[in-house]
């Protein structure tokens, strides 16, 4: 039996934030989309529990020269503090000094161009090195009462030898908004990935199982970016680097135990904010009462 090659756990992680959140004008025209809040926290600090929880102390943010909201939620905020500790609002003062707990730093790098998720992950390289990392889109916010999705892919990365690209389950009908892989021997949440297609019609799927936005990527993928050529308007896709890596090695799909919502989109905006909301300790019984109470007066207005 052959042994499965040593990859290493993981430590460093990259966000793209470089986007413009043009789907959510005007809100994204001061606020960046990754700092939307999901109840009482930005979308961006969901992403950056989870690279967090699976071992990571090297967050790298991938932006551009005209976004500083998201660097400077990161940064110190001396006055703030101030103002906090003179007031005696120790429990705040807390939360906004610990949004990066001790031992864990964020590096920002800025993407000079728009051009697509590869170039974004590529300009992480200088930071990166030699070494596996994650990507994480923080528009896919993943909510999970155990262990988040990228400590389970990177537990399955360690202990199979082999990258993984996060899918899950998606109606047949639906397989057109997204790219879709195909596997062999898929068991136990993963499959090694034998081909990605973007976007296919219903009819042509290969599966129903749909990319989501987790990575955990050997740093070989850095080449194979570099010599992918642009696609449609110009953008370098991670997805067509991704295709090269699987005929050379390894790259299975990881079916994450958790719900996902695209918060890319008003509705998974809307629908992780209810989520999170109802599991809130402090506001869920609440929340459920004012939703149900909406509920019943919409109600009432439809029988009228």
């Amino acid at each position: 039996m052959s042994k499965v090659p040593p990859y290493p756990r993981i430590r460093k992680a990259v966000f793209p934030v470089a986007g413009l959140g043009t789907r959510f004008l005007p809100a994204t025209k001061t606020v960046p989309k990754e700092m939307l809040p999901i109840v009482d926290r930005p979308l961006i600090q969901y992403a950056v529990d989870e690279a967090i929880d699976a071992g990571c102390d090297t967050l790298i943010f991938v932006t551009n020269r005209y976004k500083h909201a998201v660097a400077d939620y990161f940064d110190k905020a001396y006055e703030l503090e101030q103002k906090l500790e003179r007031a005696g609002k120790h429990e705040k003062l807390e939360l906004v000094r610990h949004v990066l707990p001790s031992g864990v730093r964020a590096v920002f790098v800025t993407q000079p161009e728009a051009k697509g998720l590869g170039h974004a992950v590529l300009c992480a390289k200088p930071v990166v090195g030699n070494e596996p990392f994650a990507v994480l889109l923080p528009d896919d916010l993943i909510w999970n009462r155990g262990p988040g999705a990228l400590r389970q892919m990177a537990d399955a990365a360690a202990s199979s030898g082999a990258s993984m690209i996060a899918v899950q389950d998606v109606p047949q009908e639906q397989t057109g908004s997204y790219g879709i892989v195909a596997t062999e021997d898929f068991a136990d949440r993963q499959g090694r990935i034998t081909a990605m297609v973007e976007k296919p019609a219903p009819a042509d799927a290969p599966s129903t199982l749909a990319v989501v936005g987790r990575y955990v990527l050997n740093p070989r993928i850095f080449d194979l970016l570099e010599t992918t050529a642009p696609g449609t308007g110009g953008e370098i896709q991670l997805t067509d680097a991704i295709s090269t890596l699987l005929r050379e090695e390894a790259v299975n799909a990881y079916r994450f135990k958790g719900t996902r919502f695209d918060c890319g989109t008003h509705l998974g905006l809307i629908e992780a904010t209810i989520r999170y909301a109802l599991d809130h300790e402090k506001l869920s019984e609440a929340a459920a009462r004012m939703m149900q109470d909406a509920l019943y007066e919409l109600g009432v207005r439809e029988i009228q």
